[in-house]
């Protein structure tokens, strides 16, 4: 039975059923995705079974295809996604069939000590990411050619439907487009909250943030809702440049070099008070140019992923200690998704956070390949995948 077929019936709705659906699978690192037939399993206790209706297509997906993240093989792909419940498992209590939810791309227990002390970002379940299996039992409930699916971020959006923990799914409101509140899952907290959470942007800051795609789009507009007086947005694409004006930015430049002359000259030499690095891939070799950006006592906030086995950095230490700088990590933007989806969904609802010029191009499910191609090639800030 496969609902897309072409005739969607409740027969997914029975216990017991196992359902076929569709996926984009990452088989092999340095391969495509591959879009095929996956088999579902029922959600067992404390999982929903979720229909979904639209992904966005993260950066961090195409880390999983270089390898820089190194997570267990094969898995679906897609971690910033929307839906709609449609079957829940055993001991779920707040969540019913009909609820629109967004996912979490970190889970969220709500008992171990980051959870706790409002660090929900840092969940200890988070620790499970890597192997893509089910938080309950260590089970997989999707299934290709015979084999055990893996799920990014133990969520695996790139499919017309999944089965996850419920300590993944944020209740949202039924009026919200799918389109635009999935990237709420991943991008636009990751963004946002760098600037918010992790910089600590004050009104009257001056603000470099380098990178403009989805995440440091986010940290623009973050930066502009937190007051900063200047924000210098860093990006060799010029569409991106241009896009990051309609966020908010108020200068931008083509790379750091050409940035340090901005700063100086706009600042009075005093530069940077905060820098978001936000690019596609992190470079350690490139510390030392980001923190030249920064003022004395300036903050420099690495939210972009560097790969897995780097292990060397340059950067002067005497400029650290002499001028007070600081580095900062910062992951799903030092936020806490319970609360930041809500709210930065009410932000949009009331037009003070645009989600709607995030969304740059759509694609099918079958259209996987293409936005990543349009994603390497700087042509968007955020692809997303409809599932209708």
């Amino acid at each position: 039975m496969d609902i897309y077929s072409g005739h969607q019936t409740d027969d997914h709705l029975i216990p017991g059923v196992h359902m076929k659906s569709k996926a984009a699978i990452l088989w092999e690192t340095n391969t495509p995705w591959s879009v095929e037939e996956i088999e579902l399993d029922d959600p067992k206790a404390g999982e929903v079974l979720v229909e979904m209706k639209a992904s966005g297509m993260c950066h961090s997906d195409e880390h999983l295809m270089t390898g820089d993240l190194p997570f267990a093989l094969p898995i679906i792909g897609g971690h910033e996604g929307a839906g709609i419940v449609r079957k829940v498992g055993e001991g779920v209590s707040w969540l019913a069939p009909g609820d629109h939810v967004v996912f979490g791309f970190i889970p969220s227990c709500g008992r171990c000590p980051s959870c706790s002390t409002g660090h929900q970002n840092l969940c200890d379940l988070g620790a499970l990411m890597g192997g893509g299996r089910q938080i309950t039992d260590g089970g997989s409930r999707h299934h290709a050619r015979g084999q055990e699916l893996g799920l990014m971020c133990l969520l695996g959006t790139f499919a017309h439907h999944t089965v996850v923990n419920e300590a993944s799914c944020i209740k949202v409101d039924d009026d919200l487009p799918f389109d635009k509140v999935c990237l709420l899952g991943c991008g636009v907290v990751t963004g946002w909250g760098s600037a918010v959470y992790a910089a600590e942007v004050k009104p009257g800051d001056t603000v470099a943030v380098v990178g403009v795609g989805g995440i440091g789009a986010n940290a623009i507009q973050g930066a502009r809702l937190a007051g900063a007086k200047r924000i210098i947005a860093i990006d060799p694409v010029e569409f991106k440049r241009e896009k990051a004006m309609e966020f908010g930015a108020t200068h931008t430049a083509a790379s750091m070099t050409d940035a340090v002359a901005l700063l100086q000259e706009v600042t009075w030499g005093t530069m940077a008070n905060k820098v978001i690095l936000t690019m596609g891939v992190g470079s350690g070799a490139l510390m030392a140019e980001a923190m030249a950006l920064a003022s004395k006592r300036g903050r420099v906030v690495v939210t972009n992923i560097h790969p897995a086995m780097e292990m060397g950095v340059t950067m002067n230490l005497l400029d650290v200690t002499l001028m007070e700088k600081q580095v900062v990590g910062s992951l799903f933007g030092s936020g806490n998704p319970r609360a930041d989806i809500p709210k930065l969904a009410g932000l949009y609802r009331e037009g003070q956070l645009d989600l709607d010029g995030l969304v740059t191009r759509t694609y099918s499910l079958d259209g996987v390949n293409d936005g990543y191609a349009a994603m390497r090639a700087g042509e968007n800030i955020r692809g997303v995948l409809v599932y209708e």
